[in-house]
């Protein structure tokens, strides 16, 4: 008895020769070809544990809403936020304002609706230079290492310690201009500048562990410049952690956004924000507390699903909470 008809008899009794000359040939069993699996990534697993979490839809839904609120408010409302009479001072709900009318006769929920815009504009942004920022500082740290690292460590650790809320204040004060435009950038540029430290850290970590790799160093033998093997090997493996990192600091960074709204030092009348609305329901809660609790559940909303969603797509990443 052949070699092969010895090893096939005892593994399989219908196995054949396949193209190789070998038994039990890859692809063939019994003599049928079976087609082989496809690969699995980490984005794959992810996709597949987050499509079974509840809170993952809920969170997204949520987030599509608000976007959608952003973006084309007349979807949602067809009032102007900006018509406001003060004979419909604190009025009840009528027509189109379901929540009824502030102190200063303007539709409640159309200013609820249209203040999604700014919040929402300044969040985004504020994650977006961020995340540039946090990339690029966190790859050449954890990639070239050494005194390189000790200096942009040290800056991050500076940065780090200096309170967002009292920082941002403190330069916020400086921004003598009323324009709406000047303001959400500055609001914009402060909160990126001073937030920017948990993302690079978790992409230090992450570039420091992709360095080590097999396809890093295979890719050094065949001569890849570190430009090259930073941007094109090492970069897409430290995005899914910091996209992570930002869609929760997303969050946070809406809410710094409506805490310096409402102390009077960020975006200003007549730009429509949530912060501002709320500082001004507050003056009146007594009269009327809608004005002040219907930005307030919109705002707190916004932020837990982006929290919410931060959440899910970390713990479908992480292996080790699978």
């Amino acid at each position: 008895m052949s070699d092969f008809q010895t090893v096939a008899g005892s593994e399989d009794p219908n196995a054949r020769r396949g193209p190789s000359g070998e038994p039990n040939a890859p692809n063939q069993v019994g003599g049928t070809s079976v087609a082989p699996g496809r690969p699995r990534s980490l984005a794959g697993d992810a996709w597949r544990d987050l499509r079974r979490k509840p809170i993952f839809w809920i969170s997204s839904a949520l987030v599509l809403v608000v976007t959608a609120m952003a973006a084309v408010p007349a979807l949602f409302t067809a009032a102007d936020p900006a018509d406001c009479l003060l004979s419909r001072q604190h009025a009840g709900p009528a027509g189109g304002a379901i929540f009824g009318y502030d102190f200063q006769g303007c539709n409640t929920y159309a200013r609820a609706v249209y203040g999604a815009r700014a919040s929402l504009l300044v969040g985004a942004l504020s994650a977006v230079l961020t995340g540039l920022i946090a990339l690029t500082v966190g790859m050449l740290a954890g990639y070239f290492g050494r005194w390189i690292d000790a200096i942009l460590s040290r800056v991050i650790d500076i940065v780090l310690g200096i309170p967002l809320l009292l920082a941002a204040i403190v330069l916020l004060k400086r921004v003598a201009s009323d324009s709406a435009t000047i303001r959400i950038a500055a609001v914009i540029f402060v909160l990126a500048v001073l937030g920017w430290t948990t993302t690079a850290r978790v992409v230090r970590s992450s570039v420091i562990t992709a360095k080590e790799q097999d396809y890093v160093s295979a890719a050094r033998m065949l001569g890849a410049s570190n430009s090259r093997i930073m941007w094109r090997h090492i970069l897409p493996n430290t995005l899914a952690p910091a996209i992570v990192v930002l869609t929760i600091a997303l969050g946070s960074f809406i809410a710094a956004e409506a805490t310096l709204s409402f102390l009077g030092i960020g975006l200003k009348a007549p730009t429509i924000s949530w912060g501002i609305d709320i500082n001004n329901g507050r003056v009146h809660m007594r009269e009327s507390a809608t004005p002040l609790i219907v930005p307030s559940t919109f705002l707190a909303l916004t932020v837990l699903a982006f929290i919410m969603l931060g959440d899910a797509i970390r713990d479908a990443f992480d292996p080790k909470l699978r």
